[in-house]
């Protein structure tokens, strides 16, 4: 649907040649969005002249882009109801499509089969507005959808559909056309110092573009000097696709055209607010320009005498804010202060600190603590000013309804560097598509309260109550807000709730994962330890087996040294035969001289791994141990001549 009225808020531009986009959306939306009605209403056919009712109407951006803008007179939450007018018939009961086809600056009715396709709509379009078919360039049919071979009932166009009509410059086949249709241009636009990087479909018309450039540089597109344009006839209603960009990107500049000004004297009379004042009018080459600018040497204001009224300086009265304010917090803290002494105490509690500041105070915090943000826009030259102030802003219900409910934020537009810095900070805070809303508000719509809401993670405007309201018509509007704002709110709240439950959970199942590793990594530790003590007891004991093995070898050695040599064959000698312990089931024999000692066999047996301090030796008969015998007697001397067999015994 955003497409569709894109295209019929082209067309109607085009037609009616306004080009004020939120005038233009008045009209549409006055018309529900039907060409032929609002084209009647602004040019009516009895030549009589089509009267504007005093409605107010919000705008909001509903595109990629900063250049399509739509009206909002209701909430969100009513648009269904109140477009259904709009939306797309089904074509399954209808048999023919009525188009209005814009060539020329002429108006074409045609009706053809809704089975009927692209190809055969465009050689109907040759017969009647004599484009051949291969230079028709067709906006409004479908983007990409209408190739040659789909049928209209699929393209799925809203009754009595206005396409526009141009013989392209250059043959292209219908799917090239489509393609470009569809691509995404990107435009590097520099502007004095800066540079803005913008990217839009190649529906997008070179006016579209240019409007969107005055929201960025504060320059109206009739006082705009380019270049980088290819050189096109008719290029300002030409889409992107058929302009010829450079591609992927395409290089701009843009700056403002010289203008030419010229002097007037006013004649000194009753109208006249000051004898010998002049007047400065900036003109333009154009044949649309208006007066733009006017410059009052004596006062410095324009003069629309039915929207303003003379700036009388008063002793009693001071502005609200003062010109050229440098920084923004003390600008607010100024504006508060200022409004209360010339309202009185009986005013809302102004927030006192930057733009950024207020949007966390209301918009940023937990959903079940978050408030309204409602700007206060303030204009020292609306006749609507004094009466907003003291009586709608004064009222009790009023004043209650935004204390409990709302971040009040004010600030003074009346001096134009006030007016570019609140807009700058609107810009960097919520965007520009905000920031062009308020720029589009006119003077004498204000003061305007512009409601700031939070839904869905975006902050962005809900509506603007302009100055020409009553008490009623301004406390529908803060209810209305409400009402949308505390659902969306609860809404969020559960989220977050819900949000919490879940954080909470996951936190204990972590800091229950958390001690459970703790835990585990103690056993683990304690395990470690438990093996390292282990393995250190383990070298202990081999440590000190070794060194145990290692005085036994030695003192084996020591023994095998002191034992004597054994006699020589047919020598007198002792035979002496050892039983060794179990498991051992053999014997051990050695023959000494008769005269050697004890201490001679002791040390034989000691050399062989079997030492007094372990083993005991037992002689058969008489049983007695021979290790409690004095070393120094003889074998003889002991009976164990000529032979004897003893045993051991581990002690």
């Amino acid at each position: 649907m955003a497409e569709n009225r894109e295209e019929i808020l082209a067309n109607f531009q085009g037609i009616t040649a306004i080009e004020n986009v939120a005038e233009a959306i008045y009209y549409l939306e006055e018309s529900n969005w039907d060409l032929l009605t609002a084209i009647n209403r602004v040019m009516p056919q009895d030549g009589s002249s089509s009267t504007a009712q005093n409605d107010t109407h919000d705008v909001e951006m509903i595109d990629d882009d900063i250049s399509v803008i739509t009206p909002k007179t209701h909430p969100p939450d009513r648009e269904d109801g109140n477009q259904a007018s709009t939306s797309s018939p089904k074509y399954s009961s209808i048999d023919l499509v009525e188009l209005q086809v814009h060539c020329n600056n002429k108006i074409y009715e045609i009706k053809i089969s809704a089975t009927a396709t692209v190809s055969d709509l465009k050689k109907q379009l040759e017969l009647a507005c004599g484009v051949p078919v291969c230079r028709q360039q067709i906006s409004g049919l479908g983007g990409s959808r209408a190739t040659s071979s789909a049928q209209l009932h699929t393209l799925s166009l809203p009754h009595n559909a206005v396409l526009r009509l141009k013989a392209a410059e250059q043959l292209m086949a219908d799917d090239e056309v489509a393609e470009k249709l569809t691509t995404t241009y990107i435009l590097h636009v520099k502007h004095d110092d800066k540079e803005y990087t913008l990217k839009y479909p190649g529906t997008k018309t070179v006016q579209e573009v240019k409007n969107d450039i005055y929201s960025l540089t504060d320059i109206p597109a009739r006082h705009q000097s380019w270049t980088g344009w290819p050189t096109v006839t008719g290029l300002d209603d030409t889409v992107l696709a058929m302009v010829g960009l450079d591609m992927p990107q395409h290089e701009l500049s843009v700056k403002r055209a010289p203008s030419k000004q010229k002097e007037y004297k006013r004649a000194a009379g009753p109208s006249a607010r000051t004898g010998g004042e002049s007047i400065i009018v900036e003109s333009s080459d154009s044949e649309n320009s208006s007066v733009e600018e006017i410059e009052d040497t004596a006062e410095g204001f324009t003069g629309e005498d039915d929207m303003f009224v003379d700036l009388v300086q008063s002793e009693r009265l001071q502005p609200l804010m003062t010109d050229h304010v440098e920084d923004e917090a003390l600008g607010c803290i100024e504006f508060a202060s200022r409004f209360r002494s010339r309202y009185g105490p009986n005013t809302p509690n102004f927030f006192e600190g930057t733009l950024q500041d207020a949007i966390k105070e209301s918009c940023l915090k937990p959903a079940k603590e978050r408030k309204l943000l409602g700007i206060y826009l303030h204009h020292e030259q609306s006749v609507l000013s004094n009466v907003f102030c003291a009586q709608l802003l004064g009222c009790d219900a009023v004043l209650q309804t935004l204390q409990a409910n709302f971040v009040v934020y004010g600030w003074d537009l009346t001096h134009q560097d006030n007016n570019n810095m609140l807009l700058s900070s609107v810009a960097n805070s919520l965007g520009p598509v905000a920031s062009m809303t308020i720029r589009n508000i006119p003077v004498d719509r204000l003061p305007a309260l512009v409601i700031i809401m939070r839904v869905r993670s975006n902050t962005e405007i809900y509506s603007v109550i302009n100055g020409n309201v009553g008490v009623s018509e301004l406390l529908s509007g803060l209810v209305e807000a409400l009402e949308r704002f505390s659902a969306a709110r609860e809404d969020e709240a559960k989220l977050e709730r819900e949000r919490d439950a879940r954080q909470r959970v996951k936190r204990e199942q972590d800091e229950a994962y958390q001690r459970s590793l703790e835990a585990d990594r103690a056993k683990e530790e304690v395990k470690k330890q438990l093996a390292l003590e282990r393995n250190q007891e383990i070298e202990r004991a081999e440590s000190e087996r070794l060194m145990e093995a290692a005085k036994k070898e030695a003192e084996r050695l020591v023994a095998a040294r002191r034992v004597p040599g054994e006699p020589g064959a047919g020598a007198d000698a002792a035979r002496i035969r050892v039983r060794l312990p179990p498991p051992h089931d053999h014997c051990l024999e050695r023959r000494f001289h008769p005269h050697d000692t004890l201490q001679a066999l002791l040390d034989f047996l000691a050399s062989k791994g079997y030492p007094q301090e372990h083993y005991k030796v037992i002689a058969s008969w008489p049983r007695r141990d021979l290790t409690t015998e004095s070393p120094s007697n003889t074998l003889k001397t002991l009976k164990l001549y000529p032979q004897e067999t003893v045993m051991l015994e581990e002690r």
